[in-house]
């Protein structure tokens, strides 16, 4: 399905220090709707601070943020809520709330005549409306996993920015919510993810933006970013990317260990 090229997000020349450190040094990217856009990189290359940036939670040092044509400077909270729904990478909920209550909990900012339909549906989606009942802290990790991603389905926005969506799950889970999260995109939506498996993004993403040391090293389609060339000099470890037969894509391997 082919949809109109309109930005839906974007961010230009983002700059973050923390405690006098360098965290993320002039970033640009955008999103188009339907369209999935991967967020990658070793550990501290800023990848979640940068997802931060682009959901207005965090401010950066210089650079701007637009939602459409609109500054982020000016959205209210409120406004962020219509526009974006955010899943962090680890969810907390302290108090007793059953499944229901905490998928309800995306309506919150719109409240309107559909939430109803809209929790159910979003439950229904993610596997998750059988145990509507049972209360969220006596789930599993990967049942939380699909019930938080269903809270922010429920928020229904258009842009949707993921923080490691599938590093709680197995195999066969992942691959599950990335084709629910692959159906969304299809169907129009926005999606911005970091993701610390290179495969997820290579079978899933539409492009790619690799960061090192918070800065940006690569960006484009999986195919043209993930070579080996360029994820061995990321990664500072051998890496190869093979295809394993006809039907299946690329796969993204560690190289042989020397001896």
């Amino acid at each position: 399905m082919s949809h109109e090229k309109t930005p839906v997000i974007k961010c230009e020349n983002i700059s973050v220090v923390r405690s006098r450190k360098e965290i993320l040094c002039d970033i640009s990217l955008h999103a188009n709707k339907g369209e999935l856009v991967a967020i990658l990189g070793p550990n501290g290359a800023g990848k979640s601070t940068l997802l931060s940036v682009l959901a207005g939670d965090l401010q950066s040092e210089t650079g701007n943020v637009f939602f459409g044509d609109k500054p982020v400077t000016v959205v209210t909270n409120r406004e962020l809520a219509r526009l974006r729904a955010v899943l962090p990478q680890r969810v907390t909920v302290s108090f007793p709330y059953t499944v229901a209550e905490v998928v309800e909990m995306g309506r919150g900012p719109k409240l309107g005549a559909n939430d109803e339909d809209l929790v159910e549906s979003a439950m229904q989606r993610l596997g998750v409306a059988e145990m509507r009942n049972r209360l969220y802290r006596t789930l599993s990790i990967g049942e939380q996993a699909r019930v938080s991603m269903a809270r922010i389905l429920a928020q229904d926005t258009q842009l949707l920015l993921l923080d490691e969506p599938t590093a709680v799950l197995d195999i066969g889970q992942q691959e599950k919510l990335m084709q629910i999260v692959r159906s969304l995109v299809e169907e129009g939506r926005t999606v911005i993810a970091v993701f610390h498996d290179l495969n997820v993004a290579m079978s899933f993403a539409d492009r790619v933006i690799l960061l090192q040391n918070g800065r940006h090293a690569a960006s484009g389609t999986p195919r043209e970013t993930l070579t080996p060339e360029t994820l061995s000099s990321i990664y500072e470890h051998k890496i190869d990317v093979i295809r394993v037969n006809d039907d299946t894509g690329p796969v993204v391997i560690p190289g042989p260990r020397k001896n």
